[in-house]
């Protein structure tokens, strides 16, 4: 099966598919379905895989998704558009999986987002997150050079590489010094994507992606944590909300627009690695104060410091520095901090109201 035609959109395609979720601004052709892109997103199902499938489809792909085989798998983020979408089954820990995935579709682009992505799991975990996070990256890499050296590739590294930060703000070439086996494992995938782009002269991509939030992130992590526990308050259906260390700075933008610089890696000419970023940080508490008082709450009421939460090492302060993506890929949030948070707390009132109590992630 040969592989599709691949289409170059240009920078002004590029820039217009900016926006919010639904992404509503995408360009069409003429071309045959035949002939329609195609790209292969492993991770499908979590909030960046969704959030990037979404965004595919509106550029006019075809959607490879691939999960893996359990007894639970969650589609409730695709689940409007899983239609739209072919899911296939494979694992990064079963490289003859991948090379079956790769040699049946033959997709131009493959998109590496599945992860352990807990870093608190990863300390109870390591080895498990050491295969997936780290090894995994390795497995897909050599199904892709086995297969087809054409196909594009990218790697979903993390701003926890940098961890006991050696530099202020993070960029590209700020050493890294991770402070979780989460963070070693994507340091681990981060650079064999580069050995793999510098050995064999596949066009791999890394993007050094700070924090990105939205509704359709986990319940465990500390930004959905905060959101859905003031809103569970506010609606009377709780009355503290137990979290870690609140001085802890982050970086937070808005996941789609995170999904929108992976894209825009991959049409580029040459593979380079990004960091994606704001370049505002804000602590914990922070995002706390902004999501209780937007609802009209004073958050030190409700708030409680709990050290279960906290990591064995911490890491203190991620800030990271896009000029190099606002250079080159024209890329730049199209959201605030304090917009994201709100967001995200309308969309938990919202299904808190519609159900009473939790619901799945939706967004």
């Amino acid at each position: 099966m040969a592989p599709p035609t691949r289409r170059r959109p240009s920078f002004a395609t590029a820039r217009a598919s900016r926006g919010l979720p639904g992404f509503r601004r995408a360009y069409h052709t003429e071309e045959s379905t035949a002939n329609m892109p195609r790209a292969l997103v492993t991770g499908i199902t979590g909030q960046d895989g969704s959030y990037l499938a979404e965004f595919l489809l509106q550029q006019g792909y075809e959607v490879i998704g691939m999960v893996r085989r359990t007894s639970t798998i969650n589609f409730d983020r695709i689940r409007t558009f899983q239609d739209r979408i072919t899911i296939v089954q494979g694992d990064l820990l079963d490289q003859v999986s991948l090379i079956n995935i790769l040699q049946q579709h033959r997709p131009a682009e493959v998109y590496n987002l599945a992860a352990q992505s807990f870093v608190p799991v990863s300390f109870d975990q390591p080895v498990l997150t050491g295969e997936f996070t780290g090894l995994g990256v390795t497995r897909v890499l050599d199904a892709i050079r086995i297969v087809d050296r054409s196909i594009r590739f990218y790697q979903a590294s993390s701003s926890e590489m940098f961890g006991k930060v050696q530099e202020v703000p993070q960029r590209e070439t700020t050493p890294f010094y991770p402070r979780s086996p989460y963070g070693v494992a994507k340091l681990y995938g981060h650079w064999i994507t580069i050995n793999y782009r510098e050995s064999y002269n596949l066009f791999a991509c890394s993007g050094i992606l700070f924090n990105h939030e939205s509704a359709r992130r986990g319940l465990e992590f500390v930004t959905h944590k905060i959101t859905h526990g003031a809103a569970r308050i506010k609606l009377g259906l709780g009355d503290a909300l137990y979290l870690g260390n609140l001085d802890a700075r982050r970086d937070w933008g808005w996941a789609p627009d995170y999904v929108r610089a992976m894209w825009l890696m991959l049409q580029q000419e040459h593979p380079d690695d990004y960091v994606v970023a704001t370049g505002e940080t804000h602590s914990v508490r922070e995002f706390c104060r902004e999501a209780f008082d937007y609802l009209g709450l004073d958050w030190e009421r409700h708030v409680v410091v709990d050290p279960k939460f906290y990591r064995p090492a911490e890491v203190d302060l991620l800030v990271g520095d896009p000029g190099k993506a606002g250079r080159i890929l024209h890329w730049e949030p199209s959201i605030s901090f304090r917009e994201v948070v709100r967001l995200m707390v309308d969309a938990d009132m919202a299904s808190l109201r519609q159900t009473g109590n939790h619901s799945p992630h939706v967004g």
